[in-house]
């Protein structure tokens, strides 16, 4: 399980550091996609995104061909870590840099290649999925949303869900049902579908946190042509396998946000007295503390599983499913435990805003269910049924 930064990573890290010194304006730092942006913080957003690209660092693990650095994996570490210790912005494009790329590089044309790509790494182009429906969630290959051949266009017809930046997407990558009567695992296509197409309308949905960051998504006989076929007719579930595997593979750098969480709460809680003495003085808070501390060295440690794997040639396994599963229970532990250490300063502003959104980590990435399955099954032998 253990690995080592290769000696010539220190050069990239500090390379990285000091692009992060000259280039990051402070407005920038902290800022997120994630809900709704007003037009100002998307514009800088978007600028962002360009230096990124310009600099060679919004899809370092691209092949070289494709505008890529054809990056290592611990390329790809150091680089989070820096972003993550500057509060830089992520790439605004990130489902469609993270998972929709490798499956346009492995599946797609030449021409979807030369023309999508691009735009894509440089955040001209913003992605989203349009795999989950209203009754196809956790068990996909149950979607009904139709698309008809009609001579050189796809007529689709349908509704999707949950879709992340779906309120602010250019493109989709889109599952449908192609042949009603074949078995629910074939009979599926995926398309790339220009989300500007007529028939095409958006409505976000709001969360608990009054944010839009997702969105259902519906089709009305919408005209999308054969050139949007990403992969063979009825083959879509393999290209969508490619998505997913690429979504699973991203789970190791989730440390990082939680650990740099549970280190501003422990200090939270040094700052904050009770009857003149700091609430990290109080014997059941500092037992509180410590455990949601221990969850997140637990999860450094299945973070360095997955990496180590990935150095070893291994392909995301079930790791991937614990990793992302204890994520989960921990992003929803430091919610209760700034409740119960906090007090009252825990209902509002940022703490208020983690406890409310850590509910929808049961749902990102593949629900707790699934999960839990996938490691009954894979980790543990436990049967199906």
């Amino acid at each position: 399980m253990d690995y080592r930064y290769p000696p010539d990573t220190l050069p990239f890290r500090m390379e990285v550091r000091q692009w992060l010194q000259h280039n990051l304006d402070e407005e920038l730092r902290g800022l997120s996609n994630r809900g709704a942006l007003n037009p100002e913080q998307l514009d800088a957003l978007r600028r962002w995104n360009r230096k990124l690209a310009d600099a060679g660092y919004a899809a370092i693990s691209w092949p070289a061909e494709y505008g890529g650095r054809a990056a290592g994996v611990m390329e790809q570490v150091v680089l989070a870590e820096e972003m993550h210790r500057a509060e830089a912005p992520a790439a605004l494009n990130p489902i469609g840099l993270a998972n929709i790329a490798p499956s346009i590089m492995a599946w797609g044309t030449e021409e979807q290649k030369r023309t999508l790509l691009p735009r894509m790494q440089r955040g001209d182009d913003i992605w989203c999925q349009g795999f989950s429906e209203p009754g196809a969630g956790s068990d996909l290959a149950s979607l009904r949303c139709r698309a008809v051949l009609d001579g050189d266009h796809f007529i689709v017809n349908g509704q999707k869900v949950w879709n992340t930046l779906g309120h602010l997407a250019d493109y989709c990558e889109l599952l449908v049902r192609t042949d009603p009567d074949a078995p629910k695992h074939q009979g599926i296509t995926c398309l790339l579908v220009d989300m500007h197409l007529p028939g095409i309308t958006v409505k976000p949905l709001t969360t608990l946190t009054g944010e839009d960051e997702f969105s259902e998504i519906f089709f009305e006989d919408v005209r999308a042509p054969t050139s949007a076929l990403l992969g063979p007719v009825n083959q879509g579930w393999q290209v969508a396998m490619t998505t997913l595997s690429n979504e699973r593979a991203g789970v190791a750098n989730l440390h990082l946000g939680v650990r740099k969480k549970i280190a501003r709460l422990i200090q939270a809680a040094r700052e904050r007295e009770v009857d003149g003495l700091p609430v990290s003085r109080d014997p059941i808070a500092r037992q509180q503390l410590a455990r949601v501390y221990l969850y997140g060295e637990y999860q450094k440690a299945l973070a360095d599983v997955c990496i180590a794997g990935e150095l070893n040639g291994r392909p995301p396994g079930a790791e991937s499913s614990i990793t992302k599963q204890s994520w989960s229970d921990i992003e929803q532990l430091i919610g209760e435990t700034s409740a119960s250490v906090l007090g009252a300063e825990a209902q509002r502003g940022d703490w208020g805003d983690n406890r409310l959104y850590s509910r929808a980590t049961s749902i990102a990435g593949g629900t707790t269910q699934i999960n839990k399955n996938i490691i009954a099954r894979r980790v543990l032998g436990l049967p199906k049924d």
